[in-house]
């Protein structure tokens, strides 16, 4: 789903309109698509539907859709807010497939309500595009009178819930609340913004069908993630396959203070579908994590009081043959020889040794490193703070990593105070993906993934039930589970981060409250996931 300012809607339809499109043309295609949506969508239902209908384009788009579903045998029920022009053929169309038209009258409410009450669906196309806030007169009069009857059945907006400024996300308090806001063409992205974002429910698209020859379509670089473009990416599962088909992850996480976070990373990565995942850990935390996940195979590293040390890089690095992703930072601690470790193994090329050792080495770092490359790589949590502090690791780090920052990480990384980045998180993830060559996600409320060539995708999900310890480490994890499978950076990034996203809001049902979401709850939502997009 493409995401576009209102200048650059305006824009696109413009071009539209000179490469041969007209105005009718595409408000036809919207409205088709409008009701292409609802007979599908809501197939089980009753089909008595009524729209709120205004007189701009949104409530045109609302008309067409309503003509459609009166051919196909839904009773349909038109609710002006105010007379539309006389003799207007939308109207006319309408009627003539039998669907009943009703001028709002407030000394006439009671009956109006009535209507509603018989009706399984509503349709509010009222207002859309370059509305002037607050509201005033009839429409405020009229979106108020019908909000209380409105909360009580499925609403679907035509492409803002109206009162919503597309611009600016701001909303009058007259705004009806949608449970899904069909955007036309694109997502605006004013519908990103708070509160606008909380109105406007799920979003969908509906196709106008805009021509990538139109420039200004065709340069758009912003993308709202969904089902059908995660779906697209995910590996196909073979059921000939083995284990080594689905990769091999290897896990370099935790330490005596942060102990579960490798756990919660490992676990998330095999509920990605990785064939193996392997842990690399400080050698005290085996005897605590191995009977809690017995699929994982492990490898214990040097330590110094139950922190990463140094002369693992050389372990690690002896043990890569066959990874196929690599991941770096949960439960680390910010000790300096783990910084020292993290040098030695990400920012330093290593010219000879010898590979396939398994094992344990002694904190003196003796043993020899292999020529092996390392695999794609994963830097998360503590990894990026320990990152930062290495000089010139933006020119020594291998380009095509995966940076996981939440905005206080991010921050470190760049020297930018967290506000200046939350007040601009497209712009700042896409001026340091292209900086540092890397893709970057940063987390958050609409977690966004930026890559090199410029290209922002952003997760439209904001919910509490992710702001709690672990939720990052269970990212990481399926972010690298799904790297080891071979998915591009972009492509394990961005799909990783939507998973992540809609198992916090399946694990929210299952836990019956926001606040009552555990990172484990998380994880063993991951499947429902991934089955409902199979």
């Amino acid at each position: 789903m493409k995401l576009v300012t209102l200048e650059q809607m305006r824009t696109i339809e413009l071009e539209a309109v000179k490469s041969g499109t007209s105005v009718e043309k595409l408000m036809d295609r919207a409205g088709k698509g409008i009701a292409e949506f609802i007979q599908f969508a809501f197939s089980d239902c009753e089909e008595v539907i009524a729209a709120l209908v205004g007189t701009g384009n949104n409530g045109g788009d609302a008309l067409v859709a309503l003509t459609e579903l009166a051919g196909n045998g839904w009773k349909t029920h038109a609710i002006l807010a105010r007379p539309r022009a006389e003799n207007d053929p939308l109207v006319k169309r309408l009627q003539e497939k039998g669907g009943a038209i009703h001028t709002y009258d407030p000394r006439q409410a009671g009956q109006l309500f009535e209507i509603l009450a018989d009706c399984d669906l509503l349709l509010d196309g009222v207002l859309g595009a370059g509305i002037k806030l607050p509201l005033k007169g009839e429409t405020a009069e009229f979106l108020a009178a019908i909000k209380p009857v409105a909360e009580m059945m499925p609403v679907i907006a035509v492409d803002c819930p109206s009162g919503v400024d597309m611009e600016t996300g701001e909303a009058a308090p007259e705004t009806i609340p949608a449970d899904i806001t069909l955007c036309m063409g694109a997502v605006k992205e004013g519908l990103l913004r708070f509160p606008a974002f909380s109105l406007a429910g799920d979003l969908e698209v509906v196709d106008l069908k805009f021509s990538n020859r139109q420039q200004t379509w065709n340069s758009l670089q912003t993308e709202v993630v969904d089902a059908e473009m995660v779906s697209g990416m995910l590996p196909r599962r073979d059921p000939q396959a083995h284990k080594g088909t689905f990769g091999t992850a290897m896990i370099v996480a935790g330490s005596i203070n942060f102990t579960g976070a490798a756990l919660l990373a490992a676990r998330a990565a095999y509920q990605v579908g990785t064939g193996l995942v392997r842990l690399a850990i400080p050698g005290p935390l085996y005897q605590v994590l191995a009977g809690q996940l017995p699929e994982a195979t492990w490898l214990m590293l040097p330590h110094e009081q139950g922190v990463i040390h140094s002369g693992a890089a050389g372990v690690v690095r002896e043990n890569l043959e066959k990874m196929t992703a690599l991941l770096l930072g949960p439960g680390w601690g910010r000790e300096e020889t783990t910084g020292e470790f993290l040098r030695e193994l990400a920012l330093t090329k290593v010219d000879s040794g010898r590979k396939g050792k398994i094992g344990f080495l002694e904190a003196d770092g003796n043993g020899t490193a292999s020529s092996a490359a390392l695999p794609p790589l994963v830097i998360d949590a503590d990894g990026l703070n320990l990152l930062s502090k290495a000089d010139g690791w933006e020119k020594d780090l291998p380009a095509g990593c995966i940076l996981t920052p939440h905005p206080g990480e991010m921050s470190t990384l760049t020297g930018l105070s967290v506000e200046a980045i939350q007040a601009n998180r497209s712009e700042t993830a896409r001026k340091f993906a292209k900086a540092w060559n890397q893709v970057i996600v940063l987390k958050g409320a609409q977690t966004l993934i930026a890559d090199p060539t410029g290209r922002i995708f952003i997760i439209p999900v904001a919910t509490s039930a992710l702001a709690k310890a672990g939720s990052g480490d269970v990212l990481s994890g399926m972010i690298t589970g799904l790297r080891a499978q071979g998915l591009g950076a972009m492509e394990a990034a961005l799909c990783g981060a939507w998973l992540h996203a809609q198992a916090g809001l399946a694990a929210v049902e299952v836990a019956g409250d926001e606040a009552a979401v555990m990172a484990t709850d998380v994880i063993n939502c991951i499947g429902e996931v991934l089955a409902e997009i199979r």
